[in-house]
C-alpha cells in the first residue's frame, strides 16, 4: 500500500500516449485515402472511417476511464484494438480486391515510412508522392514488374495506411498488456477505495494511541 494514496489517481494525458497519436494518424490517413479512392456513398467508405475514428475515441475514453475504472479502461482499449483490426481487413480487402500486391514484411517501403516518424497526414501524402515518383510502386516480386511510368497511387496509399496500423496495433497490445498486468496487481476503484479507507483508519487509531500514550505535565 502506498502512503497517502489517491483516491483518484492521475488519469487522461492520452495526447500524450504514442498509441493515439499513430491511430489519430491512422485516422486522418483513412478519411483522406477514402475520400479519394472509395465511392463516397458506398457503405465501406463509411465503415472504414467509423473504424479508424472508433480506435481514436475508445483510447481516449479509456484514458479518461482510468482514474476510477481500469476495468473500463482495459474494456476501451480493446475495443479500440478491434476496430483497428477491423480497419486493418479493410485496407487488405481493397487491395485483394483490386488486384494490387500486399506488401510484405521485408518490404523496404515499411521501414523508410515507419523511419520517417511522420505526425500528419500531409506528410504520408507526400511520401506516397515521392514514392510514386520514383516509380516503386507494385514492384512486388509476386504479382509481376509494373511500367516505372504507371505506378498506382491507391497501392501505396493503402500499404502506407497498413504500415502505420501495424504500428498501433503493436503499440495497443502492448498497452492492453499493461493495463492487464495493472489490473491484475493493483487491483480496481473498489480495491483502491478500501486501501484508501484502511490506510486513514490506520491513521486514526494511531493518532489516537498516541495522544493516550502522552503523558500529562503539571507544574
Amino acid at each position: 500500500m502506498t502512503v497517502n494514496e489517491p483516491l483518484i489517481p492521475k488519469h487522461g494525458g492520452y495526447r500524450k500516449l504514442k498509441s493515439f497519436q499513430v491511430a489519430q494518424l491512422v485516422f486522418d490517413i483513412t478519411v483522406r485515402f477514402c475520400d479519394r479512392y472509395i465511392e463516397k456513398r458506398s457503405r465501406t467508405h463509411d465503415q472504414m472511417v467509423q473504424a479508424a475514428r472508433s480506435g481514436v475515441q475508445n483510447i481516449a475514453e479509456g484514458s479518461q476511464a482510468s482514474g476510477t475504472s481500469k476495468k473500463t479502461e482495459l474494456k476501451l482499449t480493446n475495443v479500440a484494438r478491434a476496430s483497428l483490426e477491423e480497419l486493418l481487413l479493410d485496407y487488405e480487402d481493397l487491395l485483394r480486391q483490386r488486384g494490387l500486391p500486399l506488401w510484405d514484411r521485408d518490404n523496404p517501403r515499411r521501414q523508410s515510412l515507419i523511419d520517417r516518424r511522420y505526425g500528419t497526414a500531409d506528410e504520408v501524402a507526400g511520401w506516397v508522392r515521392e514514392e510514386h515518383d520514383h516509380g516503386l510502386c507494385g514492384q512486388s516480386g509476386q504479382h509481376g514488374q509494373k511500367e516505372p511510368s504507371t505506378p498506382a497511387y491507391t497501392e501505396l496509399a493503402a500499404n502506407a495506411a497498413l504500415v502505420l496500423l501495424a504500428v498501433a496495433c503493436s503499440l495497443l497490445d502492448r498497452q492492453i498488456s499493461a493495463q492487464a498486468a495493472a489490473f491484475e496487481t493493483e487491483g480496481g476503484f473498489t480495491e483502491r477505495l478500501y486501501r484508501v479507507r484502511s490506510e486513514k483508519r490506520s491513521l486514526r487509531s494511531s493518532s489516537t494511541r498516541s495522544t493516550k500514550s502522552t503523558p500529562s505535565t503539571t507544574d
